[in-house]
This record gives C-alpha cells, structure tokens and sequence, in this order.
C-alpha cells in the first residue's frame, strides 16, 4: 500500500506553508479516485470546493463542500471526486509536535468528521493567516492549531461521556439542514418539549442553542467566501441568514472582521 509522504497529496498543489510542527497546502484535486493509501502524518483535510468521497474500512462517507476532517496517520483509505472540480485545504502535524506540546497521543486514533461549529472557525482563521502569510502568521498559525488540537480532543473526549441520544441527533440535523431552523421546528423533529430542549442543550455544549445555531450558520458560509462569483447577500441567503446586513454582523462577532474584509484577505493573496 502506498504512503503519502510528508507534505504530498494526491492532485496538483496550489501553495503551501511550511512551520515548525505542521504544514499547511492547498490543492487542486485532478484524479477521479486516488489508490488506497496512508499518510506518514496526521492531518486535517477542509473540502474547499466541489464534492470528495472518502472510504475506509468502516465504509464510505460523502464529503461535499464544507466537509472538515481528521485523519489518523495510520488511517487507510481512498478518495473519489464526485464532481468536475475539488479543491482541498490540509493541516499536516508532526508527530514529534504533539509530544513537544504535550497533546494526548489519543487524538491520533481513528478518523473524524467534523461536524462541531466552533472547529470550523478556528479553520477559518488558520485558512485566513496561511492566505495572509505575513510577519506575525507563525505565530498565530501555532497558536491557532493548538486551539484546534484542543477543540478535537475535547469533541473525542465528549463522545465517551453520558449524554442522552437526542444530543448527537440533534447536531446531526443542525450539521445537515437546508431549512431555516427554529425551535418548533426540532422540537417537533426530536419528540422534545421546546422548553426542555432550549433549557437541556446548554449543559451539554456551554452554549444556549440558538448561539450554536449562528455559529452553525456562519460555518456553513465559509467555503462560499473562498468562490469569488457568490456575492455576499447570495452567500447571507444560502446560509439562512435574513439579510447581508445580517449576516455580516454575525460573522464579525466570531472574527472580529466583516466578510468582506476576510474575503479581501484571501483574494490578495491570491492575486
């Protein structure tokens, strides 16, 4: 079986950032299916664009535009575009990095679907430093993977804990809904009274539901700020927001930026 050296990816690679610990690349995926193969590290793969299959050998997973995984450095597996055009963003850690840091060696284990909001904005800004790529990136870019080391290891340790099964449904849906959302809405989907469902939710993620919700939203509009033909009221619309004003007041709560600013920060770099 064939192992994907440090740094190498099946497709045609558009940038990369090399720092102590980890390395980050983006690439254009060409191939309509890779060979089954393992990676030397583990890594973080975001779906920037188009639709992947992933398989393993616990079976197949759909991994359209916007997916966030974690993939063990032992982990077999192939991938098959499922569309014309895929392109991919990786976060590849160093084993050694993990020891230096004192990350619990667990997180290796297995591979994950992302499906947590929060991880998804700290991609957002570690996407961000690698398009900016200045003085003061290397810096953010360690402490922004550690965070996301942190955030991973703290959703693997929740998923051994008790909590009732209505939990993982629920962000199921959250993570899979084209509907605008409201709290009827779920009630009625879950079979839970609205009051028990918005008072319960809290103790078990650290946030009232409607927080996790935005936080969802403004999740779902981050690979369409990488497509330069969405405009910002399409993307405020796909995303379930009312309006542009909407949304860019959300989005500037979690990163302290508006869209359009962030958006201008990957163009630049892009050219």
């Amino acid at each position: 079986m064939k192992i994907q050296k440090s740094g190498s990816y099946y497709g045609l690679k558009k940038s990369e950032l090399k720092t102590k610990g980890f390395a980050l690349s983006e690439y254009n995926y060409n191939l309509p299916e890779t060979d089954w193969h393992y990676h030397e590290n583990p890594y973080f793969m975001f779906v920037l664009g188009g639709n992947l299959k992933d398989m393993n050998a616990k079976g197949t997973r759909l991994c359209p535009q916007g997916s966030f995984l974690f993939l063990n450095w032992q982990e077999s597996h192939k991938n098959t575009k499922e569309s014309s055009h895929a392109k991919g963003f990786h976060i590849e850690l160093d084993k050694n990095w993990f020891s230096e840091n004192q990350l619990n060696k667990n997180l290796w284990e297995g591979s994950k679907l992302i499906k947590g909001p929060y991880l998804y904005h700290v991609f957002a800004k570690i996407y961000h430093e690698f398009k900016v790529d200045d003085a003061f990136s290397s810096i953010s870019l360690e402490a922004l993977v550690l965070e996301l080391c942190d955030g991973l290891w703290e959703e693997k340790s929740r998923a051994n804990t008790f909590e009732p099964q209505w939990i993982k449904t629920l962000e199921d849906i959250i993570h899979e809904d084209e509907d605008i959302l409201s709290l009827d809405s779920l009630s009625a989907k879950l079979g839970i009274h609205p009051v028990h469902l918005s008072r319960s939710f809290p103790k078990y993620r650290d946030i009232s539901l409607g927080e996790y919700i935005r936080m969802h939203k403004i999740k779902k509009s981050l690979p369409l700020l990488v497509d330069s033909r969405l405009s910002l009221t399409q993307i405020a619309y796909t995303c379930g927001f009312s309006d542009q004003s909407h949304y860019t007041r959300t989005f500037k709560k979690y990163f302290k930026r508006t869209p359009s600013v962030y958006r201008q920060g990957v163009r630049h770099h892009n050219g």
